[in-house]
This record gives C-alpha cells, structure tokens and sequence, in this order.
C-alpha cells in the first residue's frame, strides 16, 4: 500500500512508527531508528525531557526509517548501527542524499575506532556508544538540532543576500524594508526632492544611494556632504563654491559641491544642522536650480536633485523657530522614514551575515556563521546606534573569534550589562513559531488572572486545545 496508508496501519497495528508529544512540525522531527523496543523506548523517554520539545518519531528497522525520510522532513537521526536488513551507516548516506543538512547521531552496542571514522566520514554528527549516559544522548541530540537550524538559517540567509546583493538592493525582510524599498522605487522614478528621516546610523545615506541608482540620473554623480560635519564657516563655500579673492586666503576659484554635482544627485545629510541664512540659500537653489558662489555676482544654474535626511523630527525644530517651513516643504515632496533597528529585529540576523560576509573578506578570516546564542544576543539588544553600531560589533566579534562559528564570549561587554537589566516578565523576541505561541499563551492567562475559559476565548480556541498547549509548552498556572 501507499506509505501514508502504511503508516496508518502501522500506528494502529504495532506502532513500529509512532507519532510522540503532538503534530509533526518538519522543524522539530527527530527520527529514531533502533530494533531493540526497550532500547528505542529509553531513547523515546530521554528526547521527551529535553526542553528542546522535540516531534520524536519511531521506527522499528532502517528501511521503516529509511521510508519515513523519503515522504517527510526530519531535523536529527537517531540511529542504531546495526539493524536488520538496511544498516545505521546506509540510513545515514540516504539521509544525507535527501537533505545534507540533517544531523545524524549513531548509536551502537558495537563500537571500534573502524566503524566510528566509518561513520563521521559519512557525515554523522556525532558516534554515541552503548550503554550511553542518557545526559549525554540528550545533549549530543540537542546540540545537532541546534546546528540542523543554524545551518538552515545560515543557507536561507545566504540566499536572501545573494539576491539583495544582485539586485544591489537594501537587506532586510521586515515590513518597514519593505516599506522603504517601495517608497524609494516610487520616488526613484520621478525627479522630486526626497526626505529621508531616521535616527543616526539607521542608513539614510545607503537609502539616498538607492533612490539615486534606480533613477534617471544613475550614470552621473552622487554628491554627498554632513551638514554637521563641516563648521559653519565653510560650509556655504563648500556648497556653492568662490571666486578668487573672495576672502583671505582664496587664491583661486574653486568649485561648489552643487556645481560638481550638476547633472546628478546632491546628498544633504543633517539637513536639520543647517543655519537659517544657508536654509535660505538652499531654498532658492530647489525653486530655481541658481546660486552665487562666494565673491561671485554672476549667477550659475544647475539642474542637480536634491535629496536630503535629517536625524530630528523637522516639524519640532519648525516650531522652536530653527528651521524653515517653506524648506521643509520644498524637501519632503516625498517623505522616506527608516525606523530603528530595534523596531525591525527580523532585520537583524541578515544583516549580521552580511557584515559578516563582508569583513571576512576584508580581513581574509573565512567565519561558517554565528551561533544560536549569538543570534539570540543580537536580536534582544536594542542597538541604540542602530545598523552602523551593529557592522562594529560583527567586525569586533570577528577580529576577536577563534572557531568556525561566532560565539558567546566574543561579545561585547555592553550585552552582557543589558542581560542583567532584563526582568522575567520582559518580551523578549520569539525566536520559533513555537515561542511566539507560549509567550501570547502565557500573557493571555497572566492577563486573565488564570482564567483557562476566559483565556481560550480570548485565544479563539477551545479548552481542551488550551489544556494540550499548556502541557506541551509546560505552562502552569500559579507559575504565571
């Protein structure tokens, strides 16, 4: 019969392939391939304690396990060696033919250093011998599901920047990405003034090189300047430029940022730094595309795009009297904002990889990736110098990193004094479809003062499902 159909009559007949702790989640699936019941029944018992919460499958030779992985998704195999019919170490090389990414532990009664090499040559994750320390199974399990997700994050990230990087594209995938991706395509087309607003360090400029590149002025210059970077004295004659004699010390002509930019894009970054005589100045040259240089009293036009960013809200300095209106208006003809890094945390591990892609190249020191626990680290700070603080601390951690993947102890001591300011209640971000469920679970009946019939309501689902998701995730009530 089909193998859906044996399967059936497989859990209603001996239950040679049993379903343990609730629905299949592909994700979670650890698969048991062990002949001797009272063997398979210790291993079962071990993997149900794990907080891991592991979907555990049974089966009771290679080839019901070997069937199993042919029509489902398994994370970790555990395997005995020696099975009649098809082997650990044949079960194992069609796992790794099916997805190299599962993890693989062999168990065996008949350990030699032969079968062993035998065996992590076929790309087992680790060789656990009989009798086995049932601590140490759980941990040898739970540590080879942790890298059967950090492996597929790791490709599923590498796919997204490979294609954000093609397309010369932001990274990132939450919604206020693609948010801005949109209102950067819609700007893009037309030749308006852009505002782009955002904290210090979020990527205005990164944003304002996008708006450039998908425009119709991509082949000519993009012109960048800090508003707040260069003293009030020099930045007129930085903009528009002087004729000789203009002032001590000009010796020669010299040409304006605008005038070097004709043609292309002039970026004014912290706009919002900008006096109010230079605001005065920048308005004409948005109305009319003319200015004077410094010492100058011929006119000069330019026909120049101005994209500006401010890291204040404009509208506050309007009304403390230190920036214009009509400029504000003449700049934000479309308006891009970029929110905090903490706002967007599903953001954060794609960039992670790509400043870490990017500084194992510069510094020619090849990293695999991070580990769960550094993700977990990155995703729960909340990064007051947004995008630009997170490239120095991936740069940091990488200079200072000695394995294949980036750990814990690489971190810098500012995560560590946030971590003890953390209390039990705080949200901290799911990392699983399964913590988003208990965390709402959880709140639900905190908010509900225990109330299991309130709280199902509120959830939309009925009781006895309650009942089942509380036990599968081990909440109690008066722990709330």
């Amino acid at each position: 019969c089909r193998f859906t159909e044996k399967l059936h009559c497989m859990l209603g007949r001996n239950a040679l392939i049993q379903e343990v702790d609730g629905n299949l989640e592909p994700s979670n699936t650890v698969l048991i391939a062990e002949d001797d019941p009272h063997m398979r029944e210790l291993i079962v018992s071990v993997l149900k304690k794990s907080e891991k919460k592991f979907n555990v499958v049974e089966t009771e030779h290679g080839a019901e396990a070997l069937d199993y992985l042919e029509h489902y998704p398994v994370a970790v195999v555990v395997s005995d060696q020696k099975m009649p019919g098809i082997n650990g170490i044949d079960l194992l090389r069609f796992a790794k033919e099916r997805d190299p990414l599962i993890q693989v532990v062999m168990v065996t009664g008949y350990a030699t250093v032969e079968t062993a090499i035998t065996a992590l040559k076929a790309g087992a994750f680790d060789y656990i011998n009989k009798p086995f320390d049932n601590i140490e199974l759980a941990n040898t399990v739970e540590h080879a599901f942790e890298h059967y997700h950090l492996s597929k994050e790791n490709m599923r990230l590498s796919e997204v920047f490979r294609v954000c990087t093609e397309s010369n594209n932001l990274i990132g995938e939450s919604k206020a990405i693609q948010k801005v991706r949109k209102m950067i395509s819609a700007s893009a087309g037309y030749d308006c003034t852009v505002l782009i607003c955002g904290p210090s360090g979020s990527g205005k400029e990164v944003v304002a090189r996008q708006v450039h590149a998908q425009s119709q002025r991509a082949d000519k210059r993009f012109v960048a300047i800090n508003c707040a970077a260069i003293p009030e004295s020099l930045i007129e004659s930085e903009l528009f430029g002087y004729k000789k004699g203009a002032f001590t010390g000009a010796d020669k002509d010299k040409a304006g940022l605008f005038e070097i930019a004709d043609g292309g894009t002039i970026f004014l970054d912290e706009i919002n730094n900008a006096t109010l005589p230079l605001q005065a100045k920048l308005l004409r040259v948005i109305q009319d595309g003319v200015f004077y240089s410094m010492g100058d009293t011929n006119q000069k036009t330019v026909d120049i795009r101005i994209i500006a960013a401010s890291n204040k809200i404009l509208a506050d300095l309007i009304k403390q009297g230190l920036f214009r209106e009509d400029l504000y208006y003449r700049l934000a003809v479309i308006e891009i904002s970029i929110p905090p890094l903490s706002e967007r945390r599903d953001d954060i591990r794609l960039l992670a990889y790509y400043f870490l892609n990017k500084f194992s190249i510069q510094l020619n020191k090849p990293i695999k990736g991070f580990s769960a626990k550094i993700l977990r680290a990155l995703i729960r700070y909340d990064w007051p110098g947004n995008v630009r603080e997170l490239e120095n601390v991936v740069q940091r951690m990488l200079i200072l990193n000695e394995s294949d993947y980036i750990e814990i102890d690489v971190l810098p001591p500012q995560f560590h004094a946030g971590a003890k300011k953390v209390s039990a209640l705080e949200f901290m971000p799911p990392q699983s479809l399964e913590e988003v469920e208990a965390f709402f679970i959880r709140k639900t009946l905190r908010d509900a003062k225990g109330d299991r019939t309130l709280s199902a309501e509120i959830l939309g689902i009925d009781k006895s499902t309650l009942w089942r998701k509380m036990k599968r995730y081990d909440i109690e009530v008066d722990k709330l």
